[in-house]
């Protein structure tokens, strides 16, 4: 028990840090080939801060844990939104200029309501996993769409302001870039046996701890990025962050464990408590983005009730393991 503690402590510590490396790598290898800053943004970015989430989902996957990824991307996701988004528009309220993040919240709803679909028969087949891959490849093609004729956006200012140039030279960034990745396979294969063993010892399912330990570490770049960049005023990107790995969580890191090890028997948890709090989560978000009353902005009102209805999931999440065990 204690050295799974310490191999999952270890695991973030390195997975963390390995993903920051692997994020400022491939954005300053990007760059130095001549890619505009949105796109770096937008894809290489928006990648780099999902990678956690994918690569962990591909080793629990391999290892024969494929609740624990599932767990993770719906974990994630509501970590993402109700807990980093609901506390940083606590600190600082969040407005919404950019009209490429404002097209991707609705798209945000529907990659949600079609995940929820393919779940709705209590399994996730490989053919099922595979078609969300193929929208996570049409989610790329449709990113570097948008930030190519992006032109003028809000979000665009933004970014080249975050990614004026080059942060390390063309060697040093190559470097990280490999060597981060590497990393990123060795953490999370740590990570993914310390949660397993974790799991067992407290006698709880793979799909509880990938909801909870491995959804917060492995938001925690999310967490960074999006505090950085709203005490950078840098709003549409602190929300971008958050909508763009919300839809990777689903279509890559679903797509991925079930394309390894298809899951034939979910647990119900997953259709009555999980997904839909993902889900009102994200219309939230969405209602609030929009500004139909606030005009975009997320106040600190907003914040406050995402990080009730986080708080409240998991203390159901308790509720729920303790009831287990006393059945």
């Amino acid at each position: 028990m204690i050295l799974a503690l310490i191999a999952i402590l270890v695991g973030f510590a390195i997975l963390v840090w390995s993903a920051d490396r692997f994020v400022d790598g491939a954005a300053a290898t990007a760059l130095h080939a001549g890619m505009p800053s949105l796109l770096v943004g937008m894809v290489i970015v928006g990648f780099g801060t999902s990678a956690p989430e994918m690569v962990v989902s591909a080793m629990a996957a391999l290892d024969g844990n494929p609740e624990l990824a599932l767990g993770n991307a719906l974990g994630s996701n509501i970590v993402n939104t109700g807990l980093i988004l609901g506390a940083t528009a606590m600190v600082t309220p969040l407005v919404v200029h950019s009209k490429i993040v404002r097209r991707e919240l609705p798209l945000l709803l529907g990659i949600g309501a079609l995940f929820g679909a393919l779940l709705w028969n209590g399994s996730l087949s490989r053919t099922e996993s595979l078609l969300l891959l193929a929208g996570f490849f049409a989610l790329i093609g449709w990113s570097i769409y948008s930030a190519l004729s992006g032109r003028g956006d809000a979000l665009e200012q933004e970014t080249e302001q975050e990614l004026a140039e080059p942060s390390m030279s063309l060697g040093k960034a190559i470097f990280w870039l490999l060597a981060g990745l590497l990393l990123l396979v060795v953490s999370s294969r740590i990570l993914v046996w310390g949660a397993v063993e974790i799991a067992t010892a407290l006698g709880v399912s793979d799909l509880i701890i990938g909801l909870t330990i491995v959804a917060l570490g492995t938001s925690l770049p999310e967490l960074a990025a999006t505090v950085v960049a709203a005490r950078k005023g840098e709003f549409d990107i602190a929300i971008g962050n958050v909508v763009g790995s919300n839809m990777f969580n689903i279509l890559a890191v679903a797509g991925i464990a079930g394309s390894i090890m298809p899951m034939p028997e979910l647990l119900p948890e997953v259709l009555t408590r999980d997904w839909p709090m993902m889900m009102g989560l994200t219309a939230a978000l969405f209602l609030m983005a929009y500004g139909f009353r606030n005009k975009g902005r997320i106040t600190r009102l907003n914040g406050a009730l995402l990080v009730v209805a986080f708080t409240i999931y998991n203390v159901w999440l308790v509720l729920d393991v303790m009831a287990s065990r006393i059945a």
